[in-house]
Protein backbone atom coordinates (compact mmCIF):
# COMPACT_ATOMS: atom_id res chain seq x y z
CA UNK A 1 0.00 0.00 0.00
CA UNK A 2 2.60 2.22 0.66
CA UNK A 3 4.51 2.08 -2.25
CA UNK A 4 1.34 2.53 -4.63
CA UNK A 5 1.14 5.98 -2.72
CA UNK A 6 4.75 6.95 -3.48
CA UNK A 7 3.81 5.70 -7.04
CA UNK A 8 1.55 8.52 -6.93
CA UNK A 9 3.20 10.72 -5.51
CA UNK A 10 6.06 10.37 -7.78
CA UNK A 11 3.40 10.59 -10.81
CA UNK A 12 1.95 13.80 -9.70
CA UNK A 13 5.35 15.51 -9.48
CA UNK A 14 6.10 14.53 -12.65
CA UNK A 15 2.55 15.63 -13.64
CA UNK A 16 3.68 18.92 -12.06
CA UNK A 17 6.47 19.63 -13.41
CA UNK A 18 5.45 18.97 -16.90
CA UNK A 19 2.83 21.69 -16.70
CA UNK A 20 4.75 23.81 -15.37
CA UNK A 21 7.60 24.11 -18.10
CA UNK A 22 4.93 23.82 -20.75
CA UNK A 23 3.70 26.90 -18.98
CA UNK A 24 6.88 28.71 -18.94
CA UNK A 25 7.62 27.71 -22.90
CA UNK A 26 4.44 29.43 -23.96
CA UNK A 27 4.33 32.33 -21.66
CA UNK A 28 8.10 33.06 -22.94
CA UNK A 29 6.96 32.50 -27.06
CA UNK A 30 5.22 35.41 -29.46
CA UNK A 31 2.47 34.58 -31.88
CA UNK A 32 3.43 36.38 -35.48
CA UNK A 33 0.13 37.02 -36.81
CA UNK A 34 -0.03 36.74 -40.94
CA UNK A 35 -2.55 38.11 -42.84
CA UNK A 36 -3.53 37.21 -46.23
CA UNK A 37 -6.00 38.86 -48.79
CA UNK A 38 -8.46 36.55 -50.40
CA UNK A 39 -11.03 37.17 -52.72
CA UNK A 40 -14.00 35.01 -52.97
CA UNK A 41 -13.83 32.23 -55.99
CA UNK A 42 -16.10 30.25 -57.81
CA UNK A 43 -15.58 26.28 -57.82
CA UNK A 44 -17.46 23.15 -58.06
CA UNK A 45 -17.89 21.71 -54.35
CA UNK A 46 -19.14 18.56 -52.74
CA UNK A 47 -19.70 16.29 -49.62
CA UNK A 48 -18.44 12.72 -49.56
CA UNK A 49 -18.32 9.95 -47.75
CA UNK A 50 -15.33 7.62 -48.55
CA UNK A 51 -14.63 3.95 -48.18
CA UNK A 52 -12.81 0.92 -49.60
CA UNK A 53 -13.91 -1.99 -51.77
CA UNK A 54 -12.92 -4.53 -54.18
CA UNK A 55 -13.27 -5.48 -57.79
CA UNK A 56 -15.95 -8.24 -58.58
CA UNK A 57 -17.80 -10.19 -60.66
CA UNK A 58 -21.52 -8.93 -60.69
CA UNK A 59 -22.07 -12.42 -61.85
CA UNK A 60 -19.37 -14.99 -61.01
CA UNK A 61 -20.67 -18.06 -63.17
CA UNK A 62 -18.42 -21.62 -63.12
CA UNK A 63 -18.80 -23.32 -66.18
CA UNK A 64 -18.81 -27.31 -65.41
CA UNK A 65 -18.56 -30.11 -67.63
CA UNK A 66 -21.74 -31.98 -67.74
CA UNK A 67 -20.12 -35.33 -67.46
CA UNK A 68 -16.17 -36.51 -66.01
CA UNK A 69 -14.07 -36.60 -69.46
CA UNK A 70 -10.99 -34.96 -70.94
CA UNK A 71 -10.19 -31.55 -72.54
CA UNK A 72 -9.80 -31.99 -76.14
CA UNK A 73 -9.71 -28.21 -77.45
CA UNK A 74 -10.02 -25.01 -75.14
CA UNK A 75 -11.31 -21.90 -78.22
CA UNK A 76 -10.85 -18.96 -75.27
CA UNK A 77 -8.83 -17.59 -73.50
CA UNK A 78 -8.89 -15.31 -70.29
CA UNK A 79 -9.61 -11.61 -70.98
CA UNK A 80 -11.75 -12.78 -74.16
CA UNK A 81 -14.92 -11.15 -74.67
CA UNK A 82 -17.97 -13.81 -75.31
CA UNK A 83 -21.44 -13.71 -76.63
CA UNK A 84 -23.98 -16.36 -75.53
CA UNK A 85 -23.71 -19.68 -77.46
CA UNK A 86 -20.67 -19.55 -78.41
CA UNK A 87 -18.77 -22.67 -77.86
CA UNK A 88 -15.70 -22.18 -75.17
CA UNK A 89 -14.62 -25.81 -75.06
CA UNK A 90 -15.02 -29.52 -76.93
CA UNK A 91 -14.18 -32.26 -74.69
CA UNK A 92 -14.93 -35.93 -74.49
CA UNK A 93 -16.50 -38.29 -72.16
CA UNK A 94 -14.93 -40.90 -70.55
CA UNK A 95 -15.69 -43.16 -72.81
CA UNK A 96 -14.93 -41.19 -75.81
CA UNK A 97 -11.61 -40.71 -74.52
CA UNK A 98 -11.06 -44.67 -74.05
CA UNK A 99 -12.31 -45.46 -77.44
CA UNK A 100 -10.12 -42.64 -79.14
CA UNK A 101 -6.96 -43.56 -77.44
CA UNK A 102 -7.78 -47.68 -78.61
CA UNK A 103 -8.21 -46.29 -81.99
CA UNK A 104 -5.11 -44.23 -81.93
CA UNK A 105 -3.30 -47.51 -81.79
CA UNK A 106 -4.69 -48.89 -85.25
CA UNK A 107 -3.98 -45.74 -87.16
CA UNK A 108 -5.24 -42.23 -88.49
CA UNK A 109 -8.18 -43.74 -90.46
CA UNK A 110 -9.46 -45.31 -87.04
CA UNK A 111 -9.39 -42.47 -85.17
CA UNK A 112 -10.95 -40.67 -87.70
CA UNK A 113 -13.73 -42.90 -87.88
CA UNK A 114 -14.40 -42.94 -83.88
CA UNK A 115 -14.41 -39.05 -84.23
CA UNK A 116 -17.62 -38.83 -86.79
CA UNK A 117 -19.33 -41.65 -85.60
CA UNK A 118 -18.64 -40.25 -81.45
CA UNK A 119 -18.98 -36.22 -81.33
CA UNK A 120 -17.10 -34.50 -78.44
CA UNK A 121 -18.98 -32.44 -76.29
CA UNK A 122 -19.70 -28.88 -76.78
CA UNK A 123 -19.36 -26.70 -72.93
CA UNK A 124 -21.47 -22.88 -74.22
CA UNK A 125 -21.51 -20.04 -72.63
CA UNK A 126 -25.19 -18.93 -71.45
CA UNK A 127 -24.14 -15.48 -70.94
CA UNK A 128 -22.70 -12.39 -72.43
CA UNK A 129 -19.78 -12.01 -70.41
CA UNK A 130 -16.15 -11.97 -70.49
CA UNK A 131 -13.33 -15.71 -69.56
CA UNK A 132 -12.35 -14.18 -66.23
CA UNK A 133 -10.67 -17.24 -65.13
CA UNK A 134 -9.37 -20.28 -68.14
CA UNK A 135 -6.40 -22.21 -66.85
CA UNK A 136 -7.47 -25.54 -68.23
CA UNK A 137 -5.42 -27.10 -71.33
CA UNK A 138 -6.20 -29.75 -73.60
CA UNK A 139 -5.91 -33.77 -72.54
CA UNK A 140 -6.77 -32.62 -68.77
CA UNK A 141 -9.21 -34.87 -67.04
CA UNK A 142 -11.92 -33.37 -65.57
CA UNK A 143 -15.20 -34.24 -63.48
CA UNK A 144 -18.80 -32.71 -63.58
CA UNK A 145 -17.78 -30.97 -60.09
CA UNK A 146 -14.43 -29.30 -61.56
CA UNK A 147 -14.45 -25.89 -63.15
CA UNK A 148 -13.13 -25.44 -66.06
CA UNK A 149 -14.11 -21.96 -66.63
CA UNK A 150 -15.40 -18.55 -64.70
CA UNK A 151 -16.79 -16.64 -66.65
CA UNK A 152 -18.03 -12.80 -65.69
CA UNK A 153 -20.93 -10.89 -67.63
CA UNK A 154 -19.80 -7.36 -65.70
CA UNK A 155 -17.10 -5.90 -63.30
CA UNK A 156 -18.16 -3.74 -60.50
CA UNK A 157 -16.76 -2.46 -57.32
CA UNK A 158 -18.16 -3.42 -53.92
CA UNK A 159 -17.97 -0.96 -50.64
CA UNK A 160 -17.92 -1.28 -47.57
CA UNK A 161 -19.55 1.29 -45.48
CA UNK A 162 -19.41 1.85 -41.64
CA UNK A 163 -23.40 1.22 -40.24
CA UNK A 164 -23.00 5.14 -39.41
CA UNK A 165 -22.87 6.28 -42.68
CA UNK A 166 -25.30 3.83 -44.52
CA UNK A 167 -27.91 5.70 -44.08
CA UNK A 168 -26.50 8.84 -46.50
CA UNK A 169 -26.29 5.93 -49.14
CA UNK A 170 -29.21 5.76 -51.47
CA UNK A 171 -29.47 3.87 -54.64
CA UNK A 172 -28.59 5.73 -57.90
CA UNK A 173 -26.12 7.93 -56.20
CA UNK A 174 -23.22 9.23 -58.10
CA UNK A 175 -19.48 7.87 -56.94
CA UNK A 176 -15.92 7.89 -57.90
CA UNK A 177 -13.99 5.17 -58.01
CA UNK A 178 -10.17 5.02 -57.71
CA UNK A 179 -7.63 1.61 -57.87
CA UNK A 180 -4.95 1.12 -55.11
CA UNK A 181 -2.89 -0.02 -58.46
CA UNK A 182 -4.12 2.73 -61.26
CA UNK A 183 -4.95 5.84 -58.29
CA UNK A 184 -4.13 8.38 -60.71
CA UNK A 185 -7.36 7.38 -62.72
CA UNK A 186 -11.01 8.19 -61.42
CA UNK A 187 -14.00 6.13 -62.75
CA UNK A 188 -17.49 7.39 -62.16
CA UNK A 189 -20.27 4.66 -60.93
CA UNK A 190 -23.14 4.65 -59.65
CA UNK A 191 -24.67 3.05 -56.07
CA UNK A 192 -26.99 -0.17 -58.14
CA UNK A 193 -27.50 -2.30 -54.82
CA UNK A 194 -27.33 -1.97 -50.53
CA UNK A 195 -27.56 -5.09 -48.70
CA UNK A 196 -29.59 -5.45 -46.22
CA UNK A 197 -27.32 -7.46 -44.23
CA UNK A 198 -24.73 -6.30 -42.22
CA UNK A 199 -21.32 -7.64 -41.57
CA UNK A 200 -18.74 -7.34 -38.80
CA UNK A 201 -15.46 -6.05 -39.80
CA UNK A 202 -12.37 -5.80 -37.06
CA UNK A 203 -15.57 -5.16 -34.74
CA UNK A 204 -16.65 -2.39 -37.16
CA UNK A 205 -20.33 -3.26 -38.30
CA UNK A 206 -20.34 -2.15 -42.19
CA UNK A 207 -23.05 -2.82 -44.90
CA UNK A 208 -22.00 -4.39 -48.39
CA UNK A 209 -22.76 -1.43 -51.29
CA UNK A 210 -22.70 -2.60 -54.99
CA UNK A 211 -21.29 -0.09 -57.20
CA UNK A 212 -21.93 0.09 -61.07
CA UNK A 213 -19.41 1.63 -63.23
CA UNK A 214 -20.24 3.81 -66.20
CA UNK A 215 -17.08 2.29 -67.72
CA UNK A 216 -15.01 -0.93 -67.02
CA UNK A 217 -11.25 0.10 -68.15
CA UNK A 218 -9.32 -2.38 -69.52
CA UNK A 219 -7.10 -2.53 -66.59
CA UNK A 220 -10.01 -3.87 -64.54
CA UNK A 221 -9.20 -6.90 -62.48
CA UNK A 222 -11.47 -8.74 -60.23
CA UNK A 223 -10.02 -8.79 -56.78
CA UNK A 224 -8.09 -5.26 -56.86
CA UNK A 225 -8.64 -3.29 -53.80
CA UNK A 226 -10.38 0.12 -54.50
CA UNK A 227 -11.23 3.56 -53.25
CA UNK A 228 -14.75 5.26 -53.10
CA UNK A 229 -15.88 8.79 -52.70
CA UNK A 230 -19.79 8.32 -52.44
CA UNK A 231 -21.21 12.41 -53.43
CA UNK A 232 -24.01 12.44 -51.08
CA UNK A 233 -24.23 16.65 -52.29
CA UNK A 234 -22.49 18.78 -54.76
CA UNK A 235 -23.14 22.04 -56.53
CA UNK A 236 -20.86 23.40 -59.52
CA UNK A 237 -19.91 27.10 -59.55
CA UNK A 238 -20.54 28.21 -56.53
CA UNK A 239 -18.93 30.75 -54.29
CA UNK A 240 -16.82 29.28 -51.93
CA UNK A 241 -14.06 30.46 -49.44
CA UNK A 242 -11.46 28.52 -47.55
CA UNK A 243 -12.72 27.12 -44.53
CA UNK A 244 -10.32 29.07 -42.10
CA UNK A 245 -11.61 32.33 -43.35
CA UNK A 246 -15.11 32.27 -42.21
CA UNK A 247 -15.41 32.14 -38.55
CA UNK A 248 -18.41 30.68 -36.58
CA UNK A 249 -20.70 31.94 -33.19
CA UNK A 250 -23.60 31.58 -31.82
CA UNK A 251 -24.81 34.30 -33.75
CA UNK A 252 -24.21 32.93 -37.20
CA UNK A 253 -20.93 32.66 -39.58
CA UNK A 254 -18.73 35.86 -40.36
CA UNK A 255 -15.90 37.05 -42.07
CA UNK A 256 -13.43 40.33 -41.91
CA UNK A 257 -13.35 42.00 -44.91
CA UNK A 258 -10.72 44.57 -45.68
CA UNK A 259 -13.32 48.04 -47.03
CA UNK A 260 -11.35 49.27 -50.85
CA UNK A 261 -8.61 51.13 -50.67
CA UNK A 262 -6.84 49.42 -48.12
CA UNK A 263 -6.65 52.74 -45.57
CA UNK A 264 -9.66 52.12 -43.68
CA UNK A 265 -9.77 49.53 -40.68
CA UNK A 266 -11.11 45.96 -41.26
CA UNK A 267 -14.68 45.39 -40.23
CA UNK A 268 -16.47 42.62 -39.55
CA UNK A 269 -19.56 41.03 -41.64
CA UNK A 270 -22.17 38.50 -41.54
CA UNK A 271 -22.45 35.93 -43.93
CA UNK A 272 -24.67 33.09 -44.70
CA UNK A 273 -23.12 29.96 -46.06
CA UNK A 274 -24.34 27.08 -47.47
CA UNK A 275 -22.38 23.14 -47.77
CA UNK A 276 -18.58 22.70 -47.55
CA UNK A 277 -15.85 20.39 -48.07
CA UNK A 278 -12.25 19.78 -46.57
CA UNK A 279 -11.36 22.77 -47.92
CA UNK A 280 -13.58 25.40 -48.67
CA UNK A 281 -17.30 26.82 -47.76
CA UNK A 282 -20.40 27.94 -49.64
CA UNK A 283 -20.80 31.60 -49.34
CA UNK A 284 -24.96 32.16 -50.43
CA UNK A 285 -25.20 35.80 -49.39
CA UNK A 286 -23.09 38.77 -47.72
CA UNK A 287 -19.79 38.69 -49.65
CA UNK A 288 -18.88 38.94 -53.11
CA UNK A 289 -16.29 38.41 -55.63
CA UNK A 290 -14.84 41.56 -55.17
CA UNK A 291 -14.52 41.79 -51.67
CA UNK A 292 -11.17 41.60 -49.73
CA UNK A 293 -10.99 39.09 -47.19
CA UNK A 294 -9.04 38.75 -44.30
CA UNK A 295 -6.99 35.56 -43.81
CA UNK A 296 -5.45 35.61 -40.31
CA UNK A 297 -3.00 33.24 -39.05
CA UNK A 298 -1.11 32.97 -36.35
CA UNK A 299 2.49 31.10 -35.60
CA UNK A 300 4.53 30.94 -32.49
CA UNK A 301 7.82 30.80 -31.79
CA UNK A 302 9.87 30.58 -28.81
CA UNK A 303 12.19 33.48 -27.65
CA UNK A 304 15.43 33.99 -29.54
CA UNK A 305 17.73 36.25 -26.73
CA UNK A 306 17.06 35.94 -22.98
CA UNK A 307 15.58 32.87 -23.34
CA UNK A 308 16.11 30.00 -21.18
CA UNK A 309 16.08 26.09 -21.72
CA UNK A 310 14.07 24.66 -18.71
CA UNK A 311 14.65 20.90 -19.50
CA UNK A 312 18.91 22.14 -19.01
CA UNK A 313 20.60 22.95 -15.69
CA UNK A 314 20.43 26.13 -14.63
CA UNK A 315 24.29 27.79 -14.84
CA UNK A 316 25.52 29.04 -11.78
CA UNK A 317 26.93 33.01 -11.90
CA UNK A 318 30.85 33.64 -11.51
CA UNK A 319 30.16 36.02 -8.85
CA UNK A 320 32.13 38.54 -10.54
Amino acid sequence: MKNKIWLLIVFALVVFGVGLTWRKITAGSKAAETVKIVSPYREDIKIIISSTGTVLPKNRLEIKPPVNGRIEQVLVEEGQKIKAGDILIWMSSTDRAALLDAARGRGEAAVKEWQDVYKPIPLMSPIDGEVIVGTIQPGQTVTAEDDVLVLSDRLIVRAQVDETDIGKIQKGQNAEVTLDAYSDTKIEGVVNHIYYESKTVNNVTIYDVDLLLERVPPFFRSGMNANIDFVTQSKKNVLVLPLAVVHKSKEGSWVMIRPGGGHEKSMRRDVTTGISDEKNIEILSGVTENDAVLWITKKYSLPQNGGTNPFMPARRSSGR
